[in-house]
């Protein structure tokens, strides 16, 4: 593999000391050829041990490894600041939370090299810890839990709307610029749509593999919940086209269920829809809850799960439509180039 393209990986990163050490040991054990690359860790102002564990391994690779610093903290920012000084002609844009079969970056390169794609990503295997964490990861990965979202479900390899994280040639930011800084949630959304937009393909391969580490609590599942659920607003009102209908099939659920019953007190067959819906909802949670468990505590805990994570997340939603009428924190305009 003497003929290498030369690749820039980019990893926006914040206080990641919990997973940053199994993901640089997947990296060094990739078959991609090291003179070929550069990893280019861009911190957003960690306060835990992050920089020191990275700074351990600069010392060892000191050619290989570069450590930025991302004042603004987001991640359009440090994507930005990574595209910015990287030298690669393909830039991979990778995860903290994350470890990566050994042919995770030659596969990307591959299908870069042998597609009309501009963008390739792979699938997702979603872990966690302990009987909760592993239940909130089974959720992550069932239709019912997060919808048609293919790289989450392992989809079949195919031109697609979106891939997680990506593998891009750098002419992309040369040409339609680099991540909407604006954004602090949905930003690979929104380039994968300004890439389809423009002519360009996105390709998901499902033989690029990854596992992918979620949340282990109520309260950790909840934040993502509230905060998925409020920036696909907020990236709807920004950046038009970006999110589908599937991103709001959550707060479509909860509207029904506050408004249905103050409907039925007006007209009695809105009461009858309303239970039609609740009684499919719960036959729906039922049967993913006993096709993903693996004895009766599981089954129970993932019945609480799907309607708990679906309900926040539509109640974020509703924030971000409070947001948008009474605030004036958003404005739309130009992506940065």
């Amino acid at each position: 593999m003497t003929d290498a393209k030369f690749i820039s990986i980019i990893m926006p990163i914040y206080n990641e000391e919990n997973f940053i050490v199994n993901c640089i040991d997947s990296l060094l054990l990739q078959d991609y050829p090291q003179e070929a690359m550069e990893w280019i860790f861009v911190d957003g102002s960690s306060t835990d041990r992050t920089r020191s564990l990275i700074q351990n391994y600069i010392k060892k690779y000191p050619k290989l490894i570069k450590l930025l610093d991302n004042p603004k903290k987001t991640v359009p920012y440090a994507m930005n600041i990574g595209i910015h000084v990287a030298k690669g002609e393909y830039i991979i844009r990778l995860d903290a939370h994350a470890d990566y079969s050994k042919d995770y970056l030659s596969k990307c390169v591959h299908y870069l090299n042998t597609t009309n794609a501009d963008n390739v990503g792979g699938i997702a295997e979603t872990k966690s810890n302990g009987v909760l964490g592993n239940c909130i990861a089974k959720m992550l990965s069932s239709k019912f839990g997060v919808g048609n979202s293919q790289f989450r479900t392992n989809g079949k390899s195919g031109f697609v709307d979106t891939v997680p994280f990506g593998a891009f040639r750098k002419s992309v930011f040369e040409k339609l610029g680099g991540y909407d800084e604006r954004l602090t949630r949905n930003q690979d959304n929104e380039m994968n749509y300004r890439i389809r937009k423009n002519g360009g393909l996105i390709y998901l391969a499902n033989d690029i593999q990854f596992s992918y580490y979620c949340r282990d609590t109520i309260k950790g599942l909840a934040d993502m919940a509230l905060k998925n659920g409020m920036w696909n607003v907020i990236t709807m009102y920004l950046c038009p086209g970006t999110m589908g209908i599937r991103h709001f099939i959550p707060l479509f659920f909860l509207l029904s269920i506050i408004l249905l019953p103050i409907l039925s007190l007006i007209f009695q067959p809105f009461f009858f829809l309303l239970g039609i819906e609740l009684a499919l909802y719960f036959i729906l949670d039922i049967y993913y809850s006993f096709k993903f468990s693996y004895n009766l505590k599981t089954f129970f805990i993932l019945l609480i799960l799907y309607p708990l994570f679906h309900i926040t997340y539509g109640f974020g939603s509703l924030m971000g439509i409070s947001k948008l009428l009474f605030t004036n924190s958003f404005k739309r305009g130009v992506t940065k180039s």
